[in-house]
């Protein structure tokens, strides 16, 4: 969907006009992809906004960074009180957020080392992401992830999503919102942008990093939940046509939140409704995220907002 515009980013320590926010053409990061980024998203409670868990996030772009060798002069507290003076600044909730370390104009070639490394963070109203209400339909892609030792799957860099725009542009080209990559082995991977869950017997599956999955925030809240709902959860490599004969499976992200999967490749997953154990899981999610439930794991970053601005979905 179209990004709409707010007042402000931040750019390396500062916060500028949105139209102000730009790059050369020259930059390296346009060349050859050098860039670490998080996904965050900030929800209306009913007391005001909280960011979804912003140190979890902040960390991973300062791990992505350092994979990348990119300098980060900021501590982690200093990224996350960037984020909430932007929101804040910004006054749009609920929001998604994007900061995004680049490596900026310097010198062409494809080594790195001497090109600066610019910081941004930008937020916006961005509503679903994987559109389906009554379940989303998708199918296995003809696009493998990245295989071990050629791309780091653990660090969030933007030129792993060239990978990730194939997969999502071949699944809607042929009818389905999301397409779901194996990994070099044929194993089940993830999404284009999301991490993948099935259910099976009562027991709740997903798969390893080992996988070339992304260590992905949401997935690790959705394992959490699940352990403390009571549900057993098994993390290991799992045969494509598992999705087929599965109860139930859903994504999960920062952007997919909590989708459960309609179909997979024009298979009805169980009756093609949502599970019960992907609704627990769902409920307990929002439920928090939303303010309806206490937020037991303080996940949630307090920010104070003086106007809110509704997400369409």
């Amino acid at each position: 969907m179209p990004i709409q515009s707010t007042q402000n980013i931040w750019h390396n320590g500062n916060l500028i006009p949105w139209d102000k926010a730009q790059i050369h053409v020259m930059s390296h990061v346009v060349h050859y992809g050098s860039s670490v980024f998080e996904g965050i998203r900030c929800y209306n409670q009913p007391s005001g906004a909280g960011v979804f868990r912003l140190p979890e996030h902040m960390a991973r772009l300062a791990d992505s960074a350092k994979i990348y060798r990119m300098p980060l002069p900021y501590t982690l507290d200093q990224l996350c009180s960037a984020v909430v003076d932007l929101v804040e600044a910004n006054g749009v909730t609920p929001c998604y957020i994007r900061p995004i370390a680049l490596r900026g104009y310097g010198e062409i070639g494809v080594n790195p080392l001497t090109s600066p490394v610019d910081l941004y963070v930008a937020n916006f109203p961005w509503g679903k992401y994987v559109h389906g209400n009554e379940g989303a339909d998708v199918c296995v892609s003809s696009w493998s992830r990245l295989a071990p030792n050629t791309m780091p799957s653990l660090a969030k860099a933007g030129a792993n999503y060239m990978n990730s725009q194939l997969i999502r542009m071949e699944a809607e080209i042929n009818g389905y919102v999301e397409g779901i990559a194996l990994d070099v082995n044929g194993y089940l991977s993830e999404g284009s942008g999301e991490n993948l869950f099935l259910v099976r017997g009562g027991v709740l599956y997903t798969t390893p990093l080992a996988n070339s999955v992304l260590n992905g925030i949401t997935r690790s809240s959705i394992i959490t939940l699940a352990k403390q709902l009571g549900i057993e959860v098994v993390e290991q490599s799992l045969p494509r046509e598992l999705l087929y004969i599965a109860d139930e499976a859903f994504f999960t992200g920062t952007a997919a939140e909590v989708t459960h999967l309609r179909s997979v490749d024009r298979i009805l997953i169980g009756d093609g409704s949502m599970g019960p154990i992907t609704k627990a899981l769902h409920d307990e999610f929002f439920g928090i995220v939303n303010g309806l439930k206490p937020d037991r794991y303080n996940w949630l970053t307090p920010v104070k907002v003086k106007v809110a601005e509704p997400v369409g979905a």
